[in-house]
């Protein structure tokens, strides 16, 4: 069957185009609620399921439950104005999770959260696909997109298309502003890619009363969902830029230095022990150890110092708890909670925060690793880098680290490795102290 033409937005029009021209791989389509996401989600998927008898699609979401609830709806909708009627051109297998149309092309909704028993999804191994749509992208990993995207193999060839995949999403810090909305703000965004801005105000069919609606929210999210700001900020307490946490890992023109190792030493064997090898300011090496007792840890901090050359001078090690044993080889050690070296703060590592944080800012480090997962926890680690008590008169202080474990639920010993690298700058001003 043919479907019928269906009054698109022009924003909904733009990300078609991309959708079906022969370069663009990825389209991000969003910005804020009521653009249209979903409606041109399904829209699309059916579009091609008609186009190309026999494919394969996947519509995803982070909660299967959720999709059914919402997106599944969306399809409903779509398919009523189509004229496209349940057991007579589709079929629904509430059972399979499986939508199959009468020329055999079937789409496959799929939950995309990443489960600890399945991290690296490979209940979605087997899977092939030839063009795929993810409902609020925003809420799924990174990991889960690359992996959807790595599927995307089947019947291209016959079909004579190139790999197709859609994601809609409200504003959000993460994968998406790195990868489409950063890139296109900044005119780098790559052929392959698009980010579609879609806002309330695009859709000429969105009643009045729902838009005088939205503006009673709260300001933070009034920035997002009804304005479609990507930059909004609602923690005045944060200490980093969320921008410069992701120069991090970009920043090439931090030069070369002097050698230095930091580490973050696990306790009671739940966390994992943090090494950074430093060359100046840029992080050359990253290395993770799990269940390593004192001797072993110490041992593997001494092989990286002789790898790089690096005196035991020039190496710190988180001295707390279990800490000392590693320290007891020769190492500097650093203590949380001892007095400042300099300024008013309320302890050496709320000292050292506020000193990577301003380092960070000003793009001075550069941290070199291509392991997404190194990437991710630490940009969630360095956003929780926060000022503490900042009403209150008193010395500068930043959230103790209970209370990051309690938002992140686990410890931030990437950003604690980071952080004790700053002993050494701090300690060239320490003299100033009486």
């Amino acid at each position: 069957m043919k479907l019928k033409p269906m009054i698109l937005t022009k924003k909904q029009t733009k990300a078609l185009d991309r959708l079906e021209d022969n370069k663009t791989s990825e389209v991000i389509f969003g910005g804020g609620v009521a653009g249209g996401k979903s409606a041109l989600g399904v829209y699309w998927i059916i579009k091609c399921c008609l186009k190309y008898p026999g494919s394969r699609a996947l519509m995803g979401r982070a909660v299967l439950k959720t999709l059914k609830d919402t997106t599944l709806n969306s399809f409903y909708d779509v398919c009523k104005l189509q004229g496209i009627k349940a057991g007579q051109h589709y079929v629904y297998n509430a059972q399979s999770n499986i939508i199959t149309f009468s020329n055999g092309s079937a789409i496959y909704l799929k939950d995309l959260f990443q489960y600890p028993s399945d991290v690296n999804f490979d209940e979605l191994g087997s899977l092939e696909i030839s063009f795929a749509f993810i409902d609020e992208c925003n809420q799924i990993t990174e990991k889960a997109w690359n992996i959807v995207k790595s599927r995307i193999r089947y019947k291209l060839t016959e079909f004579n298309i190139i790999p197709k995949m859609l994601g809609t999403c409200n504003p959000a810090k993460g994968y998406v502003y790195n990868n489409f909305y950063k890139p296109t703000k900044d005119g780098t965004i790559s052929e392959s890619k698009a980010f579609i801005q879609s806002l309330i105000q695009d859709n000429p069919y969105i009643s009045e009363h729902y838009i005088q609606s939205l503006q009673s929210l709260d300001k933070f999210s009034k920035e997002r969902l009804l304005f479609g700001n990507w930059e909004y900020d609602d923690n005045d307490n944060a200490l980093i830029q969320y921008d410069k946490i992701i120069d991090l890992f970009t920043n090439e023109h931090i030069p070369n230095g002097k050698g230095y190792i930091s580490a973050d030493i696990a306790r009671f064997g739940k966390d994992k022990t943090l090494i950074m090898v430093w060359s100046g300011f840029r992080v050359i090496e990253i290395h993770k150890l799990s269940n390593k007792a004192t001797n072993e840890v110490a041992a593997y901090i001494k092989h990286l110092a002789k790898k790089h050359s690096i005196p035991y001078s020039q190496i710190i090690c988180d001295e707390d708890g279990v800490g000392s044993g590693v320290v007891d080889y020769g190492f500097k050690g650093f203590v949380n909670n001892s007095k400042a070296l300099t300024g008013n703060y309320i302890n050496l590592k709320s000292e050292c925060y506020y000193k990577l944080a301003e380092l960070i800012n000003e793009a001075g480090v550069w941290v070199i690793t291509e392991d997404v997962t190194i990437k991710k926890e630490l940009t969630e680690e360095l956003e929780w880098v926060q000022r503490h008590n900042a009403d209150k008169d008193g010395k500068l202080a930043v959230l103790p680290k209970d209370k990051v474990k309690e938002h992140l639920g686990r410890s931030p010993d990437i950003s604690d490795a980071l952080m004790m690298r700053m002993w050494f700058e701090l300690k060239k001003f320490d003299f100033v102290v009486m």
